[in-house]
């Protein structure tokens, strides 16, 4: 297959842009091909050797960039390196994908699914909340979940002054004086869901989350990672409004 295309079409793959944006983006003069600005339409690149720079950042095509999970275990901080000297997710990723980045946050005493990439536009889609990507949760709270508390849940609840966008609950399951459920957010407030539940008078006993937008956890053993495969890049790419062209 060639590596030749043009340099719009390489940009809306890139995620930059619509065809159209792109092709604004150029005329704007924010597009340097190999250190030269890039005014005019129809120039087309290699897309195996040639420098393309947004804004002074480069962009490469979701081919070229590192897709991973990771099932983070309790006791691990979403970060590369801590000056504190606590354990990070960085130990579950081979130094040959030193590049790659968490994306988003999941609190040192939550579990499960966590993706690191070193593409950026869609670390930005992911964790943004106008995407509106689903993020899934399995809870146990102490007591007895309520249908009142759940309804709070589901119109939302005040954190800081500001309503969450509503949740959904369902897989609803109650014995011996707790409530285990899953919860699906699109926001990703610091230790949201814990203040959710503790607002309406539950505590959290453990958290796990277990999906992302198509991304799911699986059977994935805690500590261990895996790269994507192109259908499950593809479907993340879809969900948040990327082109899969």
């Amino acid at each position: 297959m060639t590596p030749l295309m043009r340099l719009n079409r390489f940009l809306a793959r890139s995620g930059v842009a619509s065809r159209r944006g792109a092709d604004a983006i150029v005329e704007a003069g924010r597009v340097r091909v190999n250190g030269l600005t890039v005014t005019q339409h129809g120039v087309t690149v290699d897309t195996d050797s040639d420098c393309v720079e947004v804004d002074g950042r480069r962009v490469r095509l979701p081919s070229q960039f590192t897709y991973i999970i990771v099932n983070k275990p309790i006791g691990y901080v979403v970060t590369m390196s801590d000056p504190q000297g606590r354990k990070t997710v960085a130990d579950f990723v081979p130094r040959s994908l030193a590049g790659v980045i968490p994306v988003g946050r999941l609190d040192v005493d939550t579990d499960g699914l966590l993706i690191m990439t070193d593409d950026g536009d869609l670390t930005h889609r992911v964790t943004h909340p106008s995407f509106e990507l689903d993020k899934i949760y399995e809870v146990m709270v102490g007591g007895v979940l309520s249908e009142k508390s759940i309804r709070s849940l589901e119109r939302g609840i005040s954190l800081d002054g500001q309503l969450t966008a509503p949740a959904t609950i369902d897989s609803l399951s109650i014995s011996h004086n707790r409530s285990s459920c899953r919860i699906t957010i699109h926001e990703g407030r610091k230790r949201q869901i814990r203040r959710m539940f503790e607002a309406i008078g539950h505590s959290v006993r453990s958290l796990r989350r277990v999906r992302i937008g198509p991304l799911e956890l699986g059977d994935l053993k805690p500590g261990h990672s895996r790269g994507l495969t192109e259908p499950e890049v593809r479907a993340l790419r879809k969900a948040v409004g990327l082109d899969t062209e």
